[in-house]
């Protein structure tokens, strides 16, 4: 009867019994007149069957089992069957498979009774989970975009990294570090060998590792991970497994700088200690002559122990003087690239030289206004400071720089990164050196410093900023932020000028905070104990501050307009540059009693006798 109604495609046995055949034909969302009308049965009979055999309560799963079960039978009962019908009966098999397989999953199985491949997957030893994979095609890509993003003048390093030594003298904030960080990647990606790269402080370092895990997830969507980072280049074509470079990130503390080996970067030597020694450490790295060093840097000041190294001067010293040859390190020189006789390749890019080779992210116009001649000098046009007439030259700062996450283990780095949080449970102080107003607005400056825990013990200057505007409401702001993110039990203010109003505003949260009145008897004071700490290397400053040893060498000694007194300044006027920073460093170092220095108690006892 069915067999007759095949444009109804009801493919089910064509001798079913009447009543099965309708209980399907009803699965089958037939209505019930409809199945009547088919079967020639009155629609009552159908509703009756319905009700007594519960029709509407059957599963979804029982009425695929009902339909599959009656086919199955009827085709496997064919005395003559055909490619078809053996098709047929194996699809009907699966599907009785199938449907066991999610009843013994409904009685509270898992996921293995639906899936036989995840038993199968999880019975196997596991295979290790790729980490750092790198292919050969992915690194094509990577170099391809990285040559894509180049200035004229990274173009140039570029075709020059195959030297033995490079030693580049640059302006801050034309892409060197990020241009170098992405250079050893590419280098390491086609070579296979280790690249060590060597910052001021452990923070830096892990900016220029910040840098390639950007470029990679954003270029190739791999996400590097690890410090050092270990990268499994994958396999050649005949299947041999590829070198696997290691990208190192060390701080300057020479004992953990030693024991690599690899192509060496030395970011910003011109601002570390001990160049020497690092120096030293680094040649060893990359004794082997298939490694490559690097130097670059903006310049710091002529008494810098690397200036030498630069001039060529250290390579005359190691020479007799009959064998002793002039080097031209001038801009003008080496702005093309200079390869000189102590086979280093040496180059100098300004920031003038950076906008001539593409870079237009600066308005050039703009910094000389916003600087100070010496200062636009230094930072900008790759010209060395001469400190050799400041009272705080390098040579008795660089001993007090340190790599802050390395020796300072109380101290939340990230939370300081953050602005959130409170950094440090310890007293600190806060010493605020308010900017001008009108035409000689000068930057203001902030410095938080943490005391010695035991007399004669050592300061540490957790953090420093600098603000532009002569909003004396916003300044006191900056300070009650400070206030609630610190153990804060000093305050020292400039009240000169606008100081003043910035001082009555802080003492409404802050009551015990002191104003100070600069004279030169003053000056005089702050710079002797400034110059005490230093010297005795009781103080410690992030190897990153740069700004507040810039600062601090442009204090120089002067007389008075009367020319009878001695003071010690640096021009306060727009033009100056930044010695804020050092000065609110001075008025809180004199916090300190004279007698806390060498370890004496600040407490002093008054004896009345009747004599």
């Amino acid at each position: 009867m069915l067999a007759a109604n095949r444009g109804f495609g009801f493919p089910v046995a064509a001798m079913l019994d009447a009543r099965r055949a309708a209980k399907f034909l009803y699965w089958a969302c037939w209505r019930l007149c409809d199945i009547a009308a088919l079967m020639k049965l009155p629609e009552g009979t159908i509703a009756s069957w319905k009700a007594r055999e519960e029709w509407d309560k059957a599963t979804p799963l029982e009425r695929m089992e009902g339909v599959t079960e009656a086919r199955y039978i009827a085709v496997a009962m064919k005395d003559r069957k055909s490619g078809l019908d053996f098709k047929e009966l194996d699809l009907l098999g699966r599907q009785a498979e199938r449907f066991a397989r999610i009843r013994k999953y409904e009685g509270g199985g898992n996921e293995a009774d639906l899936n036989p491949k995840v038993a199968n997957r999880n019975a196997g030893p596991k295979a290790k989970p790729s980490r750092n994979r790198i292919t050969p095609d992915q690194a094509e890509i990577l170099k391809a975009r990285f040559l894509e993003i180049l200035f004229d003048y990274q173009a140039g390093w570029w075709s020059k990294r195959e030297l033995r030594s490079r030693n580049i003298l640059k302006s801050r904030q034309i892409g060197a570090s990020y241009y170098f960080a992405l250079e050893k990647l590419i280098v390491a990606l086609e070579t296979g060998k280790n690249q060590i790269w060597l910052s001021a402080s452990k923070s830096q370092a892990h900016i220029a590792r910040g840098y390639v895990r950007a470029f990679v997830m954003e270029t190739i969507g791999v996400e590097l991970s690890g410090d050092p980072i270990l990268i499994d280049r994958g396999e050649a074509e005949d299947g041999r497994p590829l070198e696997q470079p290691t990208l190192y990130y060390l701080g300057t503390n020479a004992r953990t700088a030693q024991g690599y080996h690899g192509d060496f970067y030395f970011d910003e030597y011109f601002w570390v200690f001990g160049f020497q020694v690092l120096k030293k450490v680094a040649s060893g790295m990359a004794m082997q002559k298939r490694y490559r060093k690097t130097f670059f840097s903006a310049p710091s000041s002529v008494t810098h122990e690397a200036y030498q190294f630069w001039t060529g001067q250290e390579w005359n010293k190691k020479r007799p003087k009959d064998r002793r040859v002039d080097f031209d390190t001038s801009w003008k020189a080496t702005r093309d690239g200079l390869l000189l006789p102590d086979r280093i390749w040496r180059q100098t890019v300004t920031i003038e030289d950076a906008e001539r080779g593409g870079n237009d992210l600066f308005d050039i116009e703009e910094l000389r206004d916003e600087y100070s001649g010496p200062e636009f000098a230094n930072l900008l046009m790759c010209q060395f400071v001469d400190d050799t007439l400041s009272v705080f030259p390098m040579t008795i700062l660089t001993p007090c720089m340190v790599d802050e996450q390395e020796v300072w283990p109380d101290v939340d780095h990230v939370r300081i990164t953050l602005g959130f949080g409170k950094p440090y449970d310890g007293e600190v102080w806060l010493s605020y050196d308010p900017n001008g107003d009108g035409e000689n607005a000068d930057a203001a400056g902030l410095i938080v410093l943490a005391p010695p825990r035991t007399p004669g013990g050592k300061f540490r200057v957790l953090e420093r900023r600098l603000f532009k505007g002569s909003d004396f409401t916003d300044q006191a702001e900056v300070i009650r932020e400070y206030t609630r993110r610190y153990n804060v039990t000093k305050i020292d203010i400039d009240k000169t000028g606008i100081g003043n109003a910035v001082f009555q505003l802080v003492k409404t949260f802050f009551p015990r905070a002191t104003g100070h009145q600069y004279d030169p008897s003053v000056k005089t004071q702050m710079v002797y104990k400034a110059l005490d700490v230093i010297c005795k290397h009781r103080i410690e400053i992030p190897a990153g501050f740069t700004d507040l040893l810039g600062a601090l060498m442009s204090i120089r000694r002067t007389m008075t307009a009367s020319g009878r007194q001695v003071t010690y300044e640096a021009s306060r006027t727009k033009n100056s540059g930044h010695a804020d920073l050092a000065w609110a460093l001075f008025q809180s170092l004199i916090n300190e009693p004279i007698e806390a220095a060498i370890g004496g108690g600040s407490s002093s006892r008054v004896v009345i006798s009747d004599d």
